[in-house]
């Protein structure tokens, strides 16, 4: 089985080629610099250069294609003109399924986020729970799912939709931030801290991507994957703390005076493309709850998250200290 993932340079897609690869697959990744990926070409990877934007770099990728996972995004950046994030996150899309279709592939599996629910208002939410996006990261996500199922329906050909909760593991740094403060002990916790957060570790993550890929079943549907276990953030951070054996933060600030200040810099900075000390989704990650129901996945397609939360944990603060970033 000839596969393709786009965005094999980062965390996720990186983590899924080399699954994809162990399990058998032969596994092709588009990537912007081959220099850059030579890490993927060493495990057996064949790279294709290309920017997703590049129809012909797009189509010779394709080439005898079976499955292709659509990975690659544009993610909150300071200074990103919404008209980029549209044009990766959804026009590219639609670009993607169309040259999956031409090439014979059978099916695209096309990674979303859960955000496009936007603040669970009553966790844990499924696929069929309301869709809020919040900013314009998830607007554009949610654009791209749905260009992504008109064009397949269009050129008959399958489209699996992924939606993952927030993703963690040995190689993320996006949640660095939030294990280093809680070692180092400078966590301040802001609000009550009773807001659900639900967490997917990666090795759980890209084996539902390949059943998404694999499945019958799993044609033409949409999937939360998340972890089988859902915490508050209190219970997280304190569940942090125990692992790495320190005291767990007990500081807890009030939200609105952060709010402010983080649309007060987003004002000033993001117009000179100056990343923003705060930004106003970085207290949303205390304020906003999320927790979902991963039924539809563990009964159609199999899906079974293997780790859990404590041992997910613990194999990130050791890939953490190793780099030497605690």
């Amino acid at each position: 089985m000839r596969v393709l993932v786009t965005g094999a340079t980062g965390f996720t897609g990186g983590h899924l080629a080399r699954a994809l690869t162990a399990a058998g697959r032969d596994v092709h990744a588009l990537v912007r610099d081959v220099g850059r990926a030579s890490a993927l070409a060493a495990d057996g990877i064949t790279l294709h250069a290309g920017d997703l934007r590049d129809s012909e770099a797009v189509a010779a990728a394709m080439n005898g294609v079976d499955i292709v996972y659509h990975i690659a995004a544009t993610y909150r950046e300071a200074g990103i003109a919404d008209a980029t994030y549209r044009a990766i996150n959804a026009t590219a899309v639609r670009q993607i399924v169309e040259a999956a279709a031409r090439a014979g592939a059978r099916r695209v599996v096309h990674c979303s986020t859960v955000g496009v629910h936007g603040d669970i208002a009553h966790p844990p939410a499924n696929e069929d729970a309301p869709l809020r996006p919040g900013d314009i990261y998830q607007v554009t996500k949610l654009e791209g799912e749905r260009l992504a199922r008109d064009t397949g329906a269009r050129l008959g050909i399958d489209v699996t939709i992924a939606r993952p909760t927030g993703i963690y593991g040995p190689g993320d740094r996006r949640l660095l931030k939030l294990f280093r403060g809680v070692v180092r002990g400078r966590f301040p916790m802001l609000g009550s801290g009773e807001i659900y957060y639900h967490l997917t570790y990666i090795n759980d993550l890209v084996e539902g991507f390949r059943l998404c890929g694999e499945h019958p079943q799993a044609a033409n549907r949409t999937y939360i994957l998340a972890g089988g276990e859902v915490t508050t953030l209190n219970e997280l951070v304190a569940l942090i703390a125990q692992v790495a054996e320190v005291r767990a933060p007990t500081l807890h600030l009030p939200v609105w005076p952060f709010w402010l200040a983080g649309a007060v810099c987003e004002a000033i900075c993001v117009p000179l493309g100056i990343a923003p000390p705060i930004y106003r989704r970085r207290v949303d990650f205390f304020t906003k709850s999320r927790a979902f129901d991963i039924t539809r996945a563990r009964t159609e397609i199999g899906y079974a998250p293997a780790v859990g939360l404590r041992d997910g944990i613990a194999r990130t603060l050791e890939w953490y200290r190793a780099q030497g970033w605690l």
